[in-house]
Parts: C-alpha cells; structure tokens; sequence
C-alpha cells in the first residue's frame, strides 16, 4: 500500500495511493486496507499533486476510496489512468475530478517540482520512474523496476536516460529492495513466453495458466502461443478481463489478441482449450478456485487437462496455494508451478542485485534509500549500494522524515501513520 510524499518549499507532491490485501482469521476474503492520509489530508492545501507511477493495486488502488480527502490533481500514463477509471467504477468509488493523462518520457510542472516520467521495465506495461528537480536538487524515485531487454510488451530497457541523469547529478535514488537478497538479474519476460511455449506445446489436453491479472505481457504471450498451436484463448476472471480491456483501449495489446467468450470454451475440444485465469495465489472465488471447487458458470477442468501457475507463491499464500495444487492434483489434473519448473515459467518485475548494481553505477547518487520490501530486503539494498560506490544510504520505517538534500539525514516518527480498511458491510473506512 505504497504511498510518498516529497516536499520541498512548504508544497509536497505525493506519489502512488495503493492497497493492500491482509488475511484476518476465520474470513474467506481478505480485507481491503490502505494508509491513513491523516498527515497530508490535514494539508491539503499544501498538496500540489499526486503521481501514480504505475498500474498496480499497491500503487493506486486506494484512489477510489482516499482521493476525496485530498482532492488534488492526479497524474497517470493512459493506462494506468484506463486502469484507474476500470478500478473506480468496480467498487463505486470517487474518480479524481482532475485526472491528467502524461506520456512516459514527457515533463511536467508540479508545484515547485519539475518531474519526468522516464520508462521504466516491469511486470505491468508503462512503468515510470520519476526525476524529480528543484532549483536546489535533483532525485530519481524508481518506483517498481527491473532490467528487461525483451519486455514482450512495451519498450525493452534503455540505460541512456538514466546515464544522461548520472552525468549531471543526482542528490538522492529511492529505490525498490523487493528482490534485493537475490544475486543475478530477473529473467525477461521473453524468456518466460519461451518457457511458456514448450510447456504448453506437450500438453494435449485444456491449459489454463494462472497468473496476475496485471501482467499484460504474459496475456500477450499466451495468445501469440494459442495461434501457434492451434487453440483458442479465453480469459478468465473479472480482474483480467479489465486489465486486458484498459489494456486493448490504450493500444498496449498486438490486434491478433482476439480473445474468444470464456462461455465458448466448454463447447470446444480439451486440445483447442487455452485459458489465462485469475487466483494463482489460491485466493478465494477467483477463477482458478471456482474450477478447483467446480463452480465455474462457463467452464470446467477434467483428469489429463493441466493448470500452469505462472506465478511466484507471495509469502504469506503458501497453504492457499498448496491446497489448490493439491486439489486439482487429486482430480487427476496436471499442475506445473513455476516455483517448482526448470523452464523460465514466471519473471520477477524487481530488480536482482546485479540489477541495483547497474542503476546505483549509471545513477552515482550521493544518497541511497532503500524502500519497498521488508527490514532485510532493505538493508541488502543498501549494502548493494555502498558496494557500487554510494556515499551515504538511510533506511527507515513508515513515517520517517528523510532529508534528501543538500545535508542527508532522518527524522524517526515524524508523521503519524496507521492503515484504514474497507468494510463492505457498511460501505465504509474504519481504522484499523
């Protein structure tokens, strides 16, 4: 549920409004929560804008519910901002009244800040990091990123911007630590519709391969893998339907993807049977589970048919996903999880650390920031850093204050933080 703030001459500008799902004891769907904005909300005058850097629930699924506390201006590329509109009429909630669609590469003006949108691989399309200048400083907020030379869709990884950034100077880097305690690089997604195909080219049976609903590129691999093994593709579940509609309304998807009615595909032959569905974490009513449970209004799996997880088990989600693979394994159905596979079946959207080695290089930033992930995942970035030559790194926990320029430095606490959660029952935030 990320959620920043950046301040420089009495104004702040504020990037990503997202959510997070938590598991409470003895409910069947996970709760809805997302940050208290006590801090800014009672500063709204002060709020010059907010920037939503990418389409992930952890990065704007809070808008719908938080946006009328800030009522400022917010700023998305065109599909995040489809994603956003998507998200906003599902759960009936507040679209920004001024929501500015920008291109990735432009600059803008907010407030006292000139930010730039720079691509930026990830796991969804338009991923932006952001340069964000004053007269006094310059930082580069990277947002979730990885290095992808071959995205699948979007443009592959170019490090010249970031060089150019480098040479004139940066104060400070905040940067994602997800996947800061693994060596190496993340594999492309071009590696994983390879994976893909040679474990979908031996199957003869249905395949349904679940994976997040946001990944428009494996959506994409998999209807480039349907045509050329003679199947059709559904889609299944209400998250990726949406995703790949925003994703068709902005020109992010090939015209070949040509998705059949998921109501269609019962009436076809097992072996003409290609499905992309949502619930790889074993989440409850997604569509993986109403197969698993034989609930599914359109379709259903039988013995010798096979369920590819494309996916990494989130911590926190190992019983709800063994019990879904044992499940359908007991019902006679193959199931290959990409945790398990010798074939590249899933690809990170995080940086590795020889990933973080390579930006902190081109970047050579005064100051590092490790956030994103947890105290060690942190403090492995922040090592990356130092090892890469960066003078001084700062981490913190929610709340913290740092000083970015021209002194770095950090204030422990210095604004109150807590989360909300959404209760369906009565339509309502109530603190959690």
């Amino acid at each position: 549920m990320n959620f920043n703030l950046f301040g420089h001459s009495d104004q702040w500008v504020a990037v990503d409004c997202g959510i997070t799902l938590e598991q409470v004891p003895g409910a069947l769907r996970p709760s809805v929560q997302m940050p208290d904005l006590s801090f800014i909300s009672a500063r709204r005058e002060q709020l010059a804008g907010l920037i939503v850097t990418h389409a992930h629930e952890d990065h704007l699924g809070a808008l719908p519910y938080l946006w009328e506390q800030l009522r400022c201006p917010v700023y998305a590329t065109p599909f995040a901002a489809a994603v956003l509109r998507h998200k906003t009429r599902s759960r009936r909630g507040v679209l920004p009244s001024s929501l500015i669609e920008i291109e990735p590469g432009e600059e803008i003006k907010v407030g006292p800040f000139d930010i730039e949108w720079i691509p930026i691989t990830h796991s969804t399309p338009e991923t932006c990091a952001l340069s964000i200048t004053t007269p006094q400083s310059r930082i580069l907020h990277t947002a979730d990123w990885k290095i992808d030379a071959d995205p699948v869709v979007g443009a592959a990884w170019s490090s010249t911007r970031f060089g150019e950034l480098g040479k004139a100077g940066v104060d400070a880097v905040i940067c994602d630590s997800t996947n800061a305690l693994r060596a190496g690089y993340s594999p492309s997604e071009g590696a994983v519709a390879a994976g893909l195909s040679r474990a979908i080219q031996v199957c003869t049976g249905r395949v349904v391969v679940g994976c997040f609903s946001s990944n428009v590129a494996r959506m994409q691999t998999l209807s480039s893998i349907a045509a050329k093994t003679g199947r059709y593709l559904g889609v299944l579940g209400r998250s990726a339907e949406g995703m790949a509609r925003c994703a068709q309304q902005v020109g992010l998807l090939s015209p070949q993807f040509q998705p059949i009615h998921s109501e269609h595909l019962g009436y076809l032959p097992p072996q003409e049977v290609l499905a992309v569905a949502t619930g790889s974490q074993g989440e409850w009513g997604a569509a993986l589970h109403r197969l698993l449970m034989q609930t599914h209004p359109d379709f259903a799996l039988e013995a010798g048919d096979t369920v590819i997880l494309s996916s990494k088990t989130i911590p926190g989600n190992e019983e709800p996903v063994a019990r879904l693979v044992d499940g359908l394994r007991d019902r006679g159905i193959h199931v290959i999880a990409a945790d398990d596979s010798a074939l590249p079946l899933h690809a990170s959207g995080h940086p590795c650390q020889g990933e973080l080695t390579d930006l902190y290089q081109l970047l050579k930033p005064t100051l590092a920031i490790p956030v994103h992930g947890e105290a060690e995942h942190m403090a492995a970035n922040a090592n990356v850093a130092r090892e890469a030559g960066v003078e001084v790194t700062l981490t913190g926990r929610n709340g913290d204050l740092f000083y970015l320029s021209p002194t770095p430095g950090v204030r422990r606490r210095f604004a109150e933080v807590g989360r909300l959660a959404w209760c369906e029952e009565t339509e309502r935030l109530i603190k959690v």
